[in-house]
């Protein structure tokens, strides 16, 4: 096998060689790295070939050629159109001219872009005065709120309103709803009504309608007294409650945990003549799941079949997922099983968030009875809900049985997504169960979903992945033959592939190709390639592709430090490791567990244990939590070396930091609580993991 370290050779010849009609490229799909090496200095010959090189110039004329055809918005043009006084009469001459087409993909398009809220204001009373249809679109009236919640808050001042009415338009109700809303989300409650206090200013008159999103905003300002105050004062404006008044108050009440509350608003609706609807009973059955009131919740549903109100897919899904959130998941399921077996008109709507609810809560054995009894009922999960639903089982269940669910749930029509196709044939392949792969695989293929280069990556990261680097080149030479180009993505998954098999001369020749495609190597190249080379111990050569990441305008990663600092430390060579952290530290990187863990392991072993200590100490002033096993290993090296109090200290402080110990590392701590005669801590110790269910054996 050829040395890796010959491969860099090969780079240099490359990059003095590469011709100037190649374009050094980057994936769309992987992000790049920041470039300030001699690749990119002003005197190097690559660079200066490339910027220089025909298909660049081609690819930039075919721009231009395309840009005659699209005028997009000009976006800074309208702003300072309307910073200006004349505003409306300059927007009203673009219209004329026909510079502008005034449409809801413009509308849209100028309020997303706007810095500043007071031109989004301007622009859409404009909007509501030339063309009132448009104004009441969905999609322009969204897009404001959006833009006023973002940018904002857009706080009303004389001079704005001054310059509103010189233009010859005025606020309208639309508006201040939209802009009242944009408070209530920023959480404006106060100015809200002080607004609302002042509308007959604004030319407007209280009605229904402003109440309803003046209540709404202060709802969602958890201001549920200052709503209800506003409630009280509507009858002094003549104005009557409606159905949304009412449903707005009842979610600000459930959403406080006050349910009861929420059924006196009920009866007081009912009483005005206002039925409540489904959106009425969603809400409530929410808040009763909210408050543990599970009972309550399912006799909503039974309220409504009475009153010939039929729920929604919102409302079973409320129940649902409520349930599950206040029981424990194994009584929710039973609870909501019986419920669907009762009432086989909502298992279409209650099976899918079901399904959803098991799989979240890594309930396989669950899910895949469910599935297989319901199936039998005639049921079809969604695409959604099965690839959910079978990520969770390939993860998790026994192999045989997802494979029968998976293949039964296809003959009767439903539709795998391609991540869930490259799960299971994943999964069957690291099971060694490569022909029953090779099916599922053909069954891919002619669904369509292994179509383009971002599909074949995953395709070819799949066989890396179960060990099967031949069957990732076969597809990477297919892809070509049918005319489907690699990108950078593609390279460096089927190189990684190659270095973690220790196949390193074929990662040789497979970067050689990556540079004659034009593509540059970035981190996850170069990462790869380090790690190959640890693999195969030549970690002078690794340590030369290291230092040559620079040359190449690419940063080193944390990613790359921890393969060095693992490699190192596998040969004993602390010494050397503790320089590269240090190194790092000062190149701007944050070490994270895994660069301090290596070392740690590596002091333990050898008995250093100031070293380690302080190493330990390092990484818990940062913020960072070691692992289990390193706790373990760095107190059972105190024990050893008699430094028991030391020990013990450690070991309390485990579980402060999210570690739990193992029964080994208990059984340290416990012989050491006996030798100094601290039986009582030793007692509670056992208890402790009698609750756990764990056993410390005996030593």
């Amino acid at each position: 096998m050829a040395l890796l370290s010959d491969l860099y050779h090969t780079v240099r010849i490359v990059k003095r060689e590469t011709p100037s009609k190649v374009k050094l490229r980057k994936a769309p799909d992987q992000p790049s790295s920041t470039t300030t090496g001699p690749l990119h200095s002003t005197g190097n010959s690559i660079a200066s070939q490339l910027q220089n090189s025909n298909s660049a110039v081609s690819i930039s004329d075919a721009k231009q050629k395309k840009s005659i055809n699209k005028q997009p918005t000009d976006h800074r043009y309208i702003a300072k159109i309307l910073s200006r006084k004349d505003w409306s009469l300059l927007l009203n001459h673009e219209l004329k001219t026909k510079r502008v087409i005034l449409n809801a993909q413009f509308a849209v398009s100028v309020l997303q872009n706007q810095e500043n809220p007071s031109s989004c204001l301007k622009f859409f009373t404009w909007v509501s005065n030339t063309n009132p249809s448009l104004a009441k679109n969905q999609s322009v009236r969204g897009a404001l709120a959006n833009t006023l919640f973002r940018k904002g808050p857009l706080v009303f001042s004389v001079e704005l309103l001054r310059d509103v009415r010189k233009s010859g338009c005025r606020l309208t109700e639309d508006l201040l709803c939209i802009l009242i809303g944009s408070w209530g989300r920023l959480g404006l409650a106060k100015y809200c009504g002080e607004v609302f206090g002042q509308i007959s200013f604004l030319g407007l008159s209280p009605s229904t309608r402003l109440y309803n999103a003046v209540i709404d905003a202060l709802v969602k300002s958890n201001s549920l007294d200052l709503a209800y105050l506003k409630f009280q004062q509507m009858s002094g404006d003549n104005c009557s409650p409606d159905r949304f008044t009412y449903n707005i108050l009842i979610h600000g009440v459930c959403r406080n945990g006050v349910v009861d509350e929420a059924l006196r608003l009920v009866k007081q609706m009912e009483r005005l003549g206002c039925l409540p609807n489904v959106f009425t009973y969603t809400i409530l059955i929410d808040g009763f799941c909210n408050s543990k009131r599970v009972d309550e919740a399912f006799k909503i549903l039974e309220t409504m079949k009475e009153r010939n109100v039929s729920p929604n897919e919102a409302t079973i899904r409320s129940l649902v997922h409520g349930v599950f959130r206040c029981m424990a998941p194994y009584k929710a399921f039973e609870l909501l099983f019986g419920f669907v077996e009762k009432n086989p008109h909502f298992s279409k709507l209650a099976c899918d968030t079901i399904l959803y609810c098991l799989s979240n809560n890594s309930m396989v054995r669950e899910t895949a009875a469910f599935l297989r009894k319901i199936g039998l009922e005639g049921y079809l999960p969604d695409s959604s809900t099965f690839n959910i639903t079978m990520i969770s089982l390939i993860k998790e269940f026994d192999l045989n049985e997802t494979c029968e669910i998976f293949e039964s749930f296809i003959k009767r029509g439903v539709k795998p997504g391609f991540n869930t196709y490259l799960a299971l044939v994943e999964a069957v392949y690291k099971a060694g169960r490569v022909a029953e792969g090779d099916r599922f695989l053909d069954k891919m293929n002619k669904d369509g979903l292994v179509s383009n280069v971002y599909s074949y990556n995953m395709l070819i990261d799949c066989f890396c992945k179960a060990k099967m680097v031949e069957r990732a080149s076969e597809t990477f030479t297919n892809m070509q033959l049918i005319g489907i180009d690699p990108n950078l993505v593609t390279f460096n998954t089927l190189i990684t592939g190659y270095c973690k098999a220790g196949e390193v001369g074929k990662a040789r020749e497979l970067l050689v190709k990556l540079l004659e495609h034009g593509f540059k190597p970035d981190i996850f190249t170069f990462s790869s390639i380090i790690d190959g080379l640890c693999r195969v111990n030549q970690i002078e050569a690794a340590f030369e592709c290291f230092t040559e990441m620079v040359e190449w305008g690419v940063t080193p990663s944390s990613v790359t430090y921890n393969i060095l600092i693992h490699s190192l430390c596998a040969i004993g060579d602390t010494g050397r490791s503790t320089r590269l952290l240090k190194k790092m530290q000062a190149d701007g990187l944050s070490p994270d567990s895994v660069s301090f863990s290596a070392l740690i392991l590596s002091f333990c072993r050898m008995k250093k244990v100031e070293q380690a200590k302080k190493l330990f100490l390092s990484m818990l002033k940062m913020d960072l939590a070691p692992e289990s096993y390193v706790y373990s290993a760095f107190i059972k090296t105190l024990c050893e070396s008699k430094r028991f109090d030391e020990a013990v200290e450690f070991f309390w402080s485990m579980e402060a930091n999210g570690c739990v110990p193992d029964s080994c590392t208990c059984n340290f701590i416990l012989d050491v609580l006996v030798q100094q005669d601290h039986f009582e801590d030793a007692r509670n110790l056992v208890k402790s993991f009698n609750r756990r269910g764990q056993f410390i054996p005996k030593s």
